[in-house]
């Protein structure tokens, strides 16, 4: 009787030292995402997934779990608002069809949830699967997250992406109309587009996407019939449109983002900074264009009207949040290794690198609706976390050089066992 009292009470001694367990962040320099700075020496307490306190001083616990990266950059986890992790085309022989007619749903599923762990492991704890993924395999991939089944980001999910008939398939016979059906909802008036919203969200989209100017452009009512419509589930819309009458219809409507807007004049960025409508410019490198099928003198010219587009962007002060869009590995690289080349073009656009930072982390978080509990350190956010072993200040390419990475208070990689 005497061993059994005595084991109960270590065994709530024990549960009590470890549900009033903290683990404390020493953080060498820290980025202020809110300020675009750096700060030094600061610590940060983390408490069942969150923020608990931050400061130079915070009060610590002897049962505390102590992590040092005192000689580290801390950061907010990064986002990336433009991906398809389930999609992975040839290398410069662009087939989106025949991956189409190929793939299963339940390969995509597969593929998504590698593509998916990937970001995780190089530092991106959110991002938004933006379409493209047959028959909402993204949806599955979200439910084995949540469940504790695989490892992955924060994933916002936009669903099957709307838009006029035929999606953006090319020379598909209307005979076989089921091909992009399994990636498109097909939308012609206000009211099957506000079906096709409600489809995407019964199906698990926590975000809403069209396409305005593939095969038919949207007017602003077809627009605003998604955005109203979202509205009332609390969901955004971005859509996508590279310029000209399709994006003066996504301005007009009150979207809360354009998607690529290559071509966007500079009447029609300083609409959106008035509107505070997002640009997610995928703004590709180079090497990511080229890869796509382009040859070098079409590649060139593509990259420096995204370079001008960017520079005109920052200068006109419209808001931005970080989107890739890769779909095609570069030879040697991961799906985040390929994305990250985008970084190339907001360099030769000489973006400061406290800027693109907060594009990753802060503004990211204001498009896709959840800056009140990520994209900045601070308390009661949730503790998605990441280091690397330089000052990104000096050259944000440096971001590649993760080695530190906690989603919601629990540590997903860690190199430097301190």
């Amino acid at each position: 009787m005497v061993n059994k009292i005595i084991f109960l009470l270590i065994f709530l001694f024990t549960s009590l030292t470890i549900s009033s367990q903290n683990t404390v962040i020493r953080a060498g320099h820290f980025f202020d995402a809110r300020n675009g700075k750096m700060l030094d020496n600061q610590v940060i307490v983390v408490k069942d997934g969150k923020i608990k306190e931050i400061g130079i001083n915070p009060k610590i616990n002897d049962t505390d779990k102590i992590i040092d990266l005192s000689n580290s950059w801390v950061l907010p986890g990064l986002m990336d608002c433009h991906v398809h992790i389930t999609i992975n085309l040839s290398y410069r022989n662009l087939q989106l069809e025949q991956m189409y007619a190929h793939e299963s749903t339940s390969l995509r599923s597969i593929r998504g949830t590698i593509v998916a762990k990937q970001f995780l492991n190089n530092g991106f704890t959110t991002i938004k699967e933006i379409g493209n993924d047959a028959n909402y395999a993204t949806s599955a991939i979200i439910k084995a997250i949540k469940n504790g089944w695989i490892e992955g980001p924060t994933i916002i999910y936009a669903g099957k992406i709307i838009s006029p008939y035929g999606g953006q398939s090319k020379g598909i016979n209307s005979e076989h109309e089921h091909i992009w059906e399994f990636e498109y909802l097909d939308a012609d008036t206000p009211d099957e587009i506000k079906k096709a919203v409600r489809k995407n969200i019964y199906n698990g989209a926590t975000s809403i996407k069209l396409v305005a100017d593939a095969n038919g452009i949207y007017n602003e009512e077809d627009i605003k019939a998604a955005v109203d419509e979202a509205k009332k589930h609390g969901l955004k819309v971005t859509v996508h449109s590279v310029g000209g009458l399709a994006s003066t219809n996504v301005i007009s409507a009150g979207a809360a983002g354009i998607e690529h807007g290559f071509d966007l004049t500079n009447k029609q960025l300083q609409l959106m900074k008035d509107k505070n409508i997002f640009l997610v410019g995928t703004d590709f490198s180079f090497d990511n264009v080229y890869a796509y099928g382009m040859d070098s003198i079409t590649a060139t010219r593509f990259n420096s009207n995204i370079v001008d587009r960017l520079k005109r962007a920052y200068r006109i002060g419209t808001p931005m949040a970080f989107g890739t869009d890769i779909i095609v590995n570069l030879p040697g690289l991961n799906r985040v290794e390929s994305s990250l080349k985008v970084l190339e073009t907001w360099k030769a656009a000489k973006i400061p690198a406290s800027y693109i930072l907060q594009t990753m982390t802060i503004k990211a978080a204001e498009l896709l609706g959840i800056d009140k509990e990520r994209g900045i350190l601070e308390s009661n956010y949730y503790a998605d976390i990441i280091a690397i072993e330089n000052n990104p200040l000096n050259d944000i390419e440096l971001i590649k050089k993760v080695h530190f990475v906690m989603k919601e208070g629990k540590i997903i990689r860690n190199d430097k066992k301190f």
